[in-house]
């Protein structure tokens, strides 16, 4: 049985509920339904605990399995039994921290204009992999662009579209490393702006904020070459 990714249409959603479907022979807990952000695409998953009539949990992170979501307990313990209804919630302050992290990486994707080999999230900061052979002539001016996208305040939103329309426009595939998940045979792309205003369209599966503004504000971090032609850009969340 599938697990219905609830992140995936409300990022906002700190409790859910959702029974117990199965459990795994690593101890895992797969439910029908989850807010968990499960890892992937450079983001961690989520943390956070669960609960039910007559007990708790803390979860350690949630992964991806065959089909299914998978929540990982922080220890081993007893699990609820297949059939249970269990309340998940998330872990916030981190979850939404990484949103601002994401949705940040994807304004740096932005200002630098250069395909992106990989990249990496955490609740503090964030990097991104670009194929770059010269350095970056005015650091300054990079941090400087990306305040304004933040302080421009622009909205965040999703949409869908089928796995043949990305196929027939290949320019929106940013990350050269990872492939969007086309296996339901949709796409989510994630827009930042109106269509008379975006400024970025990129296929993603990640968690993001409402509006540029709720990142905050950041610092632009070191810049590292990697191989010949890759340079890694660290970004930071300055609070």
């Amino acid at each position: 049985m599938n697990t219905e990714p609830l992140f995936l249409t409300d990022a906002y959603l700190r409790d859910a509920i959702g029974k117990v479907v199965s459990h795994t022979p690593e101890g895992g807990i797969v439910v029908d339904q989850t807010n968990f952000y499960a890892t992937g695409g450079g983001q961690p998953g989520d943390s956070g605990q669960i609960t039910w009539q007559g007990g708790a949990m803390k979860i350690a992170t949630c992964i991806k399995g065959e089909g299914a979501l998978i929540l990982v307990p922080a220890e081993p313990t007893a699990l609820p039994a297949v059939g249970t209804q269990v309340t998940q919630t998330l872990d916030w302050e981190r979850r939404h921290r990484m949103m601002r992290v994401h949705t940040l990486l994807h304004l740096l994707s932005v200002v630098i204009p250069l395909p992106v080999t990989g990249g990496a999230i955490a609740a503090d900061k964030g990097r991104l992999d670009f194929m770059m052979e010269t350095p970056l002539e005015d650091k300054a001016a990079i941090e400087t662009e990306l305040n304004r996208l933040i302080d421009a305040n622009f909205a965040v939103t999703d949409a869908w579209i089928t796995a043949a329309e990305l196929d027939a426009n290949p320019d929106l595939v940013k990350t050269m490393s990872v492939k969007p998940p086309t296996g339901a045979g949709i796409v989510r792309l994630v827009r930042i702006g109106d269509e008379t205003t975006q400024i970025d369209l990129q296929p993603c599966g990640g968690t993001h904020v409402e509006r540029t503004g709720e990142i905050g504000a950041i610092r632009l971090g070191k810049i590292e070459k990697k191989g010949k032609i890759n340079r890694r850009v660290y970004v930071h969340l300055a609070d």
